[in-house]
């Protein structure tokens, strides 16, 4: 049964889950930092299964975002 609310197929990769994916990649990382990153993995992670180039160009958003924000501190 596909259950589309809890494990939706397209974060799903094998045995392992998105969330739990982007839950381990953004350990210890704070605010904005964590938020850029795991949406970045979480486009990355569906695109194939959902959204094609967009989710492609949705995490090139995230990540270009986390760099400028990165960047711009002294």
């Amino acid at each position: 049964m596909n259950d589309n609310v809890n494990h939706p197929s397209h974060y799903t990769a094998g045995k392992v889950e998105c969330i739990h994916a982007i839950e381990a990649a953004t350990s210890g990382l704070v605010g904005f930092e964590g938020y850029a990153t795991g949406n970045t993995i979480k486009y990355l992670w569906r695109w194939k299964k959902k959204n094609g180039v967009e989710d492609l160009r949705k995490a090139q958003w995230y990540l270009n975002r986390l760099i400028e924000t990165l960047e711009a501190k002294p």
